[in-house]
């Protein structure tokens, strides 16, 4: 006849497997939750740089066209590159997709915008050099 100590460890031996069969899932999703994330931020952090390398060549007066591909080519994959000139700063703006989960809407539209001062006009007044700010939407 088995022990009372036998028959307990049985009986346990189920707890277990429905814990991880509830656990696992969880962490899986957990995991790619986070990695979704990061690779977002990445994103980010790369439309940044391309409006601030865009910028730079429209402030060094590179031709348009250069300036739309220097900020092309930092860009992420995919990504729109607006470039206009306002007196005497340039600006450019990246936008960029996310992909995400649709059924979450964690879609995202990623957007980084950078200023500066074209280089004719530095030393005529107060200068300042490439300026990068950028936002992050959740959507469609």
């Amino acid at each position: 006849m088995p022990s009372s100590e036998g028959r307990r460890a049985r009986r346990d031996g189920g707890y277990v497997t429905a814990e991880a069969a509830v656990v696992l899932p969880t962490l899986v999703l957990f995991t790619m939750a986070l990695v979704w994330a990061l690779m977002a931020a990445s994103a980010q952090i790369q439309c940044v740089d391309a409006a601030r390398a865009g910028a730079r060549a429209m402030a060094r007066q590179d031709p348009r066209g250069t300036a739309v591909a220097v900020a092309r080519q930092a860009a992420p994959r995919g990504a729109s590159v607006a470039v206009r000139r306002e007196g005497d700063l340039v600006r450019v703006e990246v936008t960029a997709r996310m992909p995400g989960p649709r059924l979450l809407g964690l879609a995202l539209r990623l957007r980084a915008e950078a200023v500066a001062m074209a280089e004719e006009t530095v030393g005529t007044g107060t200068g300042m050099g490439a300026v990068g700010t950028g936002a992050m939407e959740v959507g469609p």
